[in-house]
């Protein structure tokens, strides 16, 4: 059987882990409404241009602009979203953490002290 010091171990990766997960699920979505938000620009801008076909098919250009716009709202809510998880990762993996730390100075602690008990014993032996 593994030691509470071990399993709490293997605990503090798996939350380092999953917060690594979600930092870059974070990352994606904040790239993702960057981009649509780009392609918004991009589209009033060609829209706004004389030269251009929007004057044929405005609804289309109004169309793409709402659905650029739609997605860079989803993906900002879902980047916040994940902001939140990020955020209950990082305490839990600092609470595991904290909980690894005191078991390993116990375990520390223990052994030092029994290494002093044997030789306290080793030299009432001797006398």
């Amino acid at each position: 059987m593994t030691s509470r010091k071990d399993r709490l171990k293997k605990l503090v990766k798996v939350q380092e882990q999953l917060k690594a997960l979600h930092e870059t699920r974070h990352a994606g979505f904040l790239a993702a409404a960057a981009a649509a938000e780009s392609e918004a620009k991009k589209l009033v801008e060609h829209f706004d241009a004389g030269s251009s076909l929007a004057g044929l098919f405005p609804e289309l250009y109004h169309r793409r602009i709402a659905n650029a716009l739609g997605r860079q709202k989803q993906n900002l809510e879902s980047a916040q979203q994940e902001a939140a998880l990020i955020a209950t990762a990082t305490a839990r993996t600092n609470m595991v953490e904290r909980a690894y730390k005191d078991v390993r100075r116990r375990d520390e602690r223990e052994r030092s002290d029994r290494e002093r008990l044997d030789l306290i014993a080793q030299k009432r032996g001797h006398e």
